[in-house]
């Protein structure tokens, strides 16, 4: 017989904390994403990547590989230029290869949830250090948690975003 833990799902309520939202992904920086992709393709069994690459919105370039294992996300990132210390200012300096975990990622299902989530950052004093709207695919925000030591993202998305969502491959 195989063992199974039941799971519940609860209505996302931001307004009752920060993590009373959809819990989906997991998420790595890195300075060397082709080694981090190897890492995790060799020795930890993701077979295939969705990239997503292009400019931060302050004329950076940012590179992300995601892949889905169950309910769980994968990301991994790296940024350059400006606007890249959001995702690259937690990894440990020096020479040689890097691998941090960044965020978690939650899924945000409103308007009105999403303003909850803002309130409830304020309330509890974390900081907002970023936040982009990209209209007609997805808003996102990272919370800065740092008693946890990383990041929380935040993610409003459109249907554009749930068809990219979607599209990751599944391992």
């Amino acid at each position: 017989m195989a063992l199974a833990l039941p799971r519940s799902t609860l209505p996302s309520a931001p307004g009752k904390g920060l993590l009373q939202t959809e819990h989906f992904q997991i998420a790595y920086a890195t300075n060397d994403i082709e080694r981090a992709c190897g890492l995790f393709r060799n020795q930890l069994g993701i077979g295939e990547f969705r990239r997503l690459e292009g400019r931060t919105p302050a004329g950076g370039t940012i590179r992300v590989e995601l892949a889905w294992i169950g309910p769980v996300m994968y990301e991994l990132l790296t940024a350059s230029g400006p606007g890249s210390a959001i995702y690259m200012d937690r990894l440990p300096e020096g020479p040689g290869f890097a691998l941090q975990h960044h965020h978690l990622g939650y899924l945000v299902s409103s308007q009105d949830e999403w303003d909850e989530l803002i309130a409830g950052a304020a309330a509890a004093n974390f900081a907002v250090p970023y936040r982009n709207d990209n209209p007609g695919f997805l808003r996102s925000c990272f919370i800065d948690a740092a008693p946890l030591g990383h990041y929380l993202e935040y993610i409003l998305p459109e249907p554009a975003g749930l068809d990219f969502l979607q599209s990751v491959p599944r391992n």
